[in-house]
């Protein structure tokens, strides 16, 4: 292994320590209460040594979205693949592949949520921002497919796929928020499953040919 290689590889080392102790923070505190003072010290750096990483908190913060964004792209690409499957199956197939992805983190994907609707955007560097728009836009690319071939097959109404996918993707949001807040005020109200269960099987006879 030569020199910059080893360099590269701390480097991202040391990154992703950040990472892991921004997420426990974050958890802990709340984004807004949380400083880079108490990220640093939890990942046992100096604030310093933070800042050649993230320019700042909002970045930081912003960061912790393209693990899951990755892994929903993952998900979505397994079932555009699935080819022998009924229309109802696809249904079942994309919500059972966005509630994994909201299993996978369910603190960083609302954290995303929020993200895409408030103004921290506007405070990314610009290669930060690319890699979150590319990520986002091709998950809704992969959905508009799923729904456009389907289309194509006449599995599902001949509707824009890309008006569908984003049909597709504000029920799931909007059902995870509404379900969450109920949650943080009684914790035995936790109806996700159920209630994206009933929410797609609705979506499903709408699309149905």
């Amino acid at each position: 292994m030569g020199i910059q290689e080893r360099k590269q590889r701390e480097r991202e080392r040391r990154r992703q320590q950040i990472i892991v102790a921004a997420k426990r923070v974050f958890s802990e505190k709340g984004f807004s209460k949380s400083t880079m003072e108490d990220i640093a010290r939890e990942a046992e750096l100096s604030p310093g040594t933070l800042y050649l990483y993230f320019k700042n908190k909002d970045e930081l913060y912003a960061s912790l979205s393209l693990r899951i964004l990755q892994y929903l792209n993952i998900r979505l690409e397994d079932v555009k693949k699935e080819t022998d499957t009924t229309p109802p199956q696809k249904i079942v197939a994309i919500k059972e592949a966005l509630y994994d992805v909201y299993q996978f983190d369910p603190m960083i994907l609302i954290n995303m949520f929020h993200l895409q609707s408030s103004e921290t955007l506007q405070n990314l560097s610009s290669p930060l921002l690319e890699d979150i728009t590319e990520l986002s836009r091709n998950s809704l690319n992969l959905l508009a497919e799923i729904f456009e071939d389907g289309s194509g097959r006449k599995d599902f109404i001949d509707k824009n796929p890309a008006s569908v996918a984003d049909i597709v993707w504000s029920l799931f949001t909007g059902v995870v928020l509404w379900e969450e807040s109920k949650r943080m005020i009684d914790g035995d109200k936790n109806f996700l499953k159920e209630t994206l269960d009933v929410a797609f099987d609705i979506f499903a006879r709408g699309v149905a040919k």
